[in-house]
């Protein structure tokens, strides 16, 4: 597999010939939904779909699902949301996620692990349902934990295309976080709450043996902003162990949300590096 091609392919097929993915563009994210389930299908996935009602209107979220062969019922839940706001393509906001998703479903298809690892794909993670009870990720993890099932962890791909190597091109949420981190954007985060400390560094821990790739961690409460400004937010209220691998937005990436957000800005050989090493990490979970 050609892994910076299809993840071009992928982040092309969603900012240029789909683009604008909003809750409003409910044609264009039934577009964008049948896409996901036709490429997880082609890997050999049997694929679910979840519908959730918002103002009215039918949204879905989509899942496949690699069943352990020892352990079935512990699961690591893989997940991206597929929207958009209005104003932009959505590139790197989240097509290189989805892209990301993707890419580690085809990888690993053919490799089950002895523990059960799930790929999801989100509708409706940014505004109106940003951080509420009406976003996807929120129905789904809700279905989790009223369903009991055994979730070990969920690691979220939420824009992990953007990186710049000047030096001053990375911001931080205050002032001495640029005492520990670094001033270029040339690296990938991974971060979360407090509680998912644990769960952040065994996938860090083994992150780093897939990839050369710079990376940074961080364990956070959420007065840090940005710490849980994606789908991780919705299993952390669940009690789930979750993170965000993230280029850090708006943080780096001067087209966050905005119509400049297109694929030609994303640089495919680092996101490959970080579709690698989430791929060791994933299994190295997978061991019981």
């Amino acid at each position: 597999m050609d892994i910076p091609a299809y993840l071009s392919e992928v982040v092309n097929v969603l900012a240029k010939d789909i683009g604008f993915r909003s809750f409003l563009d409910r044609e264009k994210l039934d577009q964008t939904a049948q896409y996901i389930e036709d490429q997880l299908s082609s890997f050999g996935y049997e694929v679910s779909r979840q519908p959730f009602l918002f103002q009215g209107q039918t949204y879905v979220n989509l899942a496949a699902e690699l069943k352990g062969t020892v352990a079935p019922e512990k699961i690591l839940v893989v997940g991206a949301h597929y929207d958009t706001v209005r104003s932009t393509p959505g590139a790197d906001d989240n097509g290189s996620g989805v892209a990301g998703l993707l890419a580690l479903a085809r990888l690993l298809a053919e490799s089950p692990q002895e523990k059960t690892v799930r790929f999801v794909a989100f509708s409706l993670e940014e505004p109106p349902t940003y951080r509420t009870k009406n976003m996807g990720s929120y129905h789904y993890a809700r279905s989790l934990k009223e369903r009991n099932e055994q979730v070990e962890g969920m690691i979220c791909l939420e824009m992990i295309g953007f990186f710049r190597d000047e030096e001053g091109s990375q911001m931080y949420p205050l002032p001495f976080f640029k005492l520990k981190f670094p001033g270029r954007g040339d690296y990938i985060s991974l971060v979360g709450n407090l509680r998912s400390k644990k769960f952040t560094e065994k996938i860090a821990s083994d992150f780093r043996k897939g990839t050369d790739l710079p990376f940074m961690t961080l364990n956070a409460p959420s007065l840090v902003v940005g710490i849980d400004f994606s789908d991780h937010w919705s299993f952390g209220k669940f009690g789930y162990p979750a993170l965000m691998a993230t280029d850090t937005a708006f943080y780096r990436n001067p087209h966050y949300h905005a119509h400049t957000d297109v694929p030609e800005t994303l640089d495919y050989g680092r996101m490959t590096k970080v579709v690698q090493g989430l791929q060791r990490a994933i299994e190295a979970w997978g061991k019981t």
